[in-house]
């Protein structure tokens, strides 16, 4: 079954949802996590116009707080009693999605499980969808976990 899954991992609540619920299959099936963060060109470019730094500076930056997420992350799943391993993708080889769905080939992932925000209408558009890509694209099983339903959300929808 899922021996090897791939987990990637951007910081959020939503990706942490999803490596909670990767780290419930390893433990199922004593598979072992790949955690990924993946610094693409739209992310450095976001940053980069936010806080107008050095170029060079603001890079190593980003690899540095991609290092400790990762670290996090692999902690987090190591309490739990899971093997992982991590990998930091900064050399802007393609879009997020396509180095997810490249680094399950060549790993090889059994499944990818990751997070994903459910963004519709001008924010999908606008943003895109990692998520949705990596389920188009992907050559192994993937596993949507869904963000959190807000508080306000399930009161408007139970009222």
């Amino acid at each position: 079954m899922y021996q090897r899954i791939l987990v990637p991992v951007d910081g959020s609540p939503t990706s942490a949802r999803g490596l909670d619920e990767a780290i419930r299959i390893a433990k199922l099936t004593h598979g072992q996590l790949r955690l990924l963060h993946v610094i693409d060109e739209l992310s450095f470019a976001l940053s980069m116009d936010a806080y107008a730094g050095y170029a060079g500076g603001w890079l190593d930056t980003l690899r540095d707080q991609g290092r400790t997420l990762l670290e996090g992350c692999k902690a987090t799943a190591q309490a739990a009693g899971v093997e992982a391993e991590v990998v930091l993708r900064d050399t802007f080889a393609g879009s997020v999605h396509e180095q997810v769905t490249a680094e399950a080939g060549t790993w090889p992932a059994d499944l990818i499980v990751l997070g994903t925000h459910g963004r519709r209408g001008v924010g999908r558009v606008v943003m895109g969808s990692s998520a949705e890509n990596i389920l188009r694209y992907a050559t192994v099983p993937v596993l949507l976990v869904r963000a959190a339903e807000s508080k306000a959300k399930t009161e408007s929808r139970a009222g």
